[in-house]
């Protein structure tokens, strides 16, 4: 009988005959002998990766309420970087413009992230004025970037912390039109800042505080940082290792980062709002409410109330710019009407006589 060094038989004694080894190149290979069980490990690890090439791509739960796939441009051993749902290397990405986005992730979607840059004008410069608005979205996006006309002679542009120059004014736009293009883009969406009350007060327009978010406001309320008024460049340092605003600032980047840092702690957050949906409702009912019953929603009722109190017109709180009268109140009783009781109460008489 001929045998082979190094092939062991199917029974376990010696080694396997010639007839055997014939016999075994006919048989399927599910039919195979023990000798192949150590290719067993390496086809199930095939398969697996060939099962895990077709499913879909993994997903983040985004802060819209819906599934969003992973950007591809996120490696994949930095998908494992996560926090509270987010991915802290594709933050980082993010911050340093990096990102790739899908056509859907460069529309202004529901959150806005804005960020402006000043100039000096007036004397020495000290009075600042705004240069450069950027506007990014939830994926950091840019939806605006643009630099605004002066109306007065830039004394100093700041450059080492604005990163404007006087070239940059060339390509400037009306304040006019710059401010209500950030009107129309912010409306009815949820507007996220570092100090945003200073970027709205220089564009001198208002949002409504339910849909505003100010990330030094609410790192110093829950505790992120222990200083109140934190700088924007020393939460993205804690928070995602980042050094921002090293040398000239980019309000895109800094856009970018008050984004990154509300991702990060949007859940926290979000607890004390109300959800968007449920305040537009509410808007709509007390619409409807002051349609029905008048200017201000008051009733025919109540509209006769002040009318009985206040004789002259108008309304409650809202001064007609002549003397207040303080009425005081009685110790009982119907409460004197004062507008009647004037023509009776003077304390001196005056007669006017003819001489013929």
């Amino acid at each position: 009988m001929t045998k082979r060094v190094g092939e062991s038989s199917k029974s376990g004694h010696g080694f396997a005959s010639s007839n055997w080894l014939a016999l075994k190149k006919t048989l399927p290979k599910k039919f195979n002998s023990k000798s192949d069980s150590t290719e067993t490990g390496p086809r199930k690890r095939r398969k697996l990766e060939h099962l895990a090439s077709e499913s879909p791509e993994p997903t983040q739960t985004s802060y819209a309420s819906r599934p969003i796939p992973i950007p591809k441009s996120v490696p994949e051993h930095e998908q494992g970087d996560m926090k509270d749902g987010e991915s802290l290397s594709a933050l980082r990405r993010m911050i340093s413009g990096e990102m790739e986005f899908t056509e859907n992730q460069q529309l202004p979607g529901r959150y806005l992230a804005l960020d402006c840059e000043m100039v000096g004008v007036g004397i020495d410069g000290a009075e600042s004025s705004l240069a450069r608005i950027s506007l990014v979205n939830f994926y950091g996006a840019v939806q605006m970037d643009v630099f605004v006309r002066q109306r007065e002679r830039v004394v100093d542009y700041r450059t080492k912390f604005s990163g404007i120059r006087e070239s940059d004014m060339v390509k400037a736009k009306p304040f006019a039109e710059v401010q209500k293009q950030v009107a129309d883009l912010i409306k009815d969406r949820i507007l996220i800042g570092h100090a945003v009350y200073n970027d709205l007060k220089v564009l001198l327009l208002s949002h409504p505080r339910p849909m505003t978010r100010d990330t030094q406001y609410y790192a110093g309320k829950h505790k992120v940082v222990k200083s109140k008024y934190v700088a924007l460049r020393n939460l993205i340092k804690q928070e995602l290792d980042v050094t921002i605003q090293g040398g000239e600032h980019s309000s895109v980047t800094d856009a970018r980062a008050t984004m990154a840092v509300y991702r990060l702690h949007r859940k926290e957050w979000e607890k004390g709002h109300k959800p968007l949906a449920k305040t537009k409702k509410r808007k709509r009912a007390d619409k409807s409410l002051d349609d029905s019953t008048g200017e201000a929603g008051e009733s025919a009722e109540a509209k006769a109330e002040v009318a009985s109190t206040f004789p002259g017109g108008g309304r409650k709180g809202v001064s007609s710019g002549v003397t207040t009268v303080v009425r005081r109140g009685s110790s009982g009783g119907e409460k004197p009407k004062w507008w009647k009781e004037l023509a009776g109460a003077s304390k001196g008489t005056m007669r006017v006589t003819s001489h013929g």
